[in-house]
């Protein structure tokens, strides 16, 4: 009898992995309109098993709807709503809910079938296991970031934000580098610049200072460039005590931060393109392409006052950027590991 465990089919695998990994972008493009409609404390209780089906009849419609008008969201600022409007918040962190939902099964029940039915290495086998238990995790952190919006006031804390928006793109950046690791390399003969980890590093914190100005509501205040307030640096930005609480609560520094590291990321992209520009990578051509495109996106969402579409765009456009940062860097360590 032939053994049942052969070696890895590694393209299905991958083509597993790049599935999952559109799963999470688009689960993050769609946390990114829930927060920016103010619809992510539609829900106010946590039901990971039976939460699937959405309410189908006029009493849970109304069940819900009463949960929510003891909300501190309900209670100080969506006083107004009826029935009708609630729908149209729940919708959105319904959906978001949902496919958090979907990404697990999807991710799980292909991955328990590729570890038992074939060969695969015990590295690969970590890691697989280590980001099904960071999805578990980012679940829960993601209840317990609304929680924070359900007790006082209606608005979730900037770190939880941070935390929950960092989890996603970490989670993110693994699958996808794992899963560009498994294509078959190519090895250029053009020199290589060496690792370029720092580059989705630096992509990385500036995103999560996007989700600490997103948790202030800071793209509403300062809407000019490149000056704030007629100023370099923002009136008022290190007026807190003790000063550190200033790079994480204090609306202008944290803007001023975030537009410092957009700066920085931008330039820092650029001068790798042009250090490495003969090396012929349409990775590095596109990341720096992404770069200009998410630097310009940066400055009309400042100008706009944080238009909702405006916004997203620019945070799906960090996504985008990202991306290109891990394939670049994905690129350099095969080539000199090569």
């Amino acid at each position: 009898m032939a053994s049942f465990r052969v070696d890895p089919p590694l393209k299905s695998i991958r083509m597993w992995l790049y599935v999952c990994c559109g799963l999470v972008f688009a689960m993050v493009l769609l946390g990114g309109i829930t927060r920016l409609t103010e619809s992510g404390l539609s829900i106010v209780h946590w039901r990971p098993v039976t939460g699937w089906l959405p309410p189908i009849s006029d009493p849970a419609w109304a069940a819900l709807f009463d949960a929510y008008r003891d909300s501190p969201e309900f209670r100080k600022l969506n006083f107004w709503m009826g029935l009708e409007d609630f729908k149209r918040i729940f919708w959105l962190e319904y959906l978001h809910r949902l496919l958090g939902r979907i990404l697990g099964v999807v991710y799980l029940l292909p991955f328990l079938w590729f570890v038992i039915r074939y060969r695969l290495p015990a590295g690969l086998t970590g890691l697989l296991a280590i980001l099904f238990v960071l999805g578990g995790a980012q679940g829960t952190l993601g209840w317990y970031m609304v929680k924070s919006g359900l007790v006082d006031e209606p608005s979730v804390s900037q770190y939880r934000l941070a935390a929950h928006l960092g989890l996603a793109v970490a989670i993110y950046g693994m699958m996808l580098y794992i899963a560009a690791s498994m294509r078959p390399q190519a090895v250029s003969s053009s020199a290589s610049a060496g690792n370029s980890g720092w580059l989705p590093a630096l992509v990385f914190v500036t995103m999560i200072w996007g989700a600490f100005m997103s948790g202030l509501d800071g793209g509403a205040v300062f809407n000019t460039f490149p000056l704030m307030d007629g100023r370099l640096f923002p009136p008022g930005a290190l007026s807190m005590v003790p000063v550190w609480l200033n790079l994480f609560e204090n609306i202008g520094l944290v803007q001023w931060l975030h537009r410092v590291l957009a700066i920085v990321t931008v330039v820092a992209v650029l001068w790798a393109w042009w250090r490495d520009r003969q090396a012929g990578s349409a990775a590095l051509n596109l990341l720096a392409a992404f770069a200009l495109l998410q630097f310009g996106l940066g400055i009309v969402t400042i100008l706009s006052g944080a238009s909702i579409y405006i916004a997203w765009a620019h945070q799906g456009g960090a996504m985008v950027l990202f991306s290109a940062a891990i394939w670049r860097w994905q690129e350099t360590r095969s080539k000199t590991e090569a």
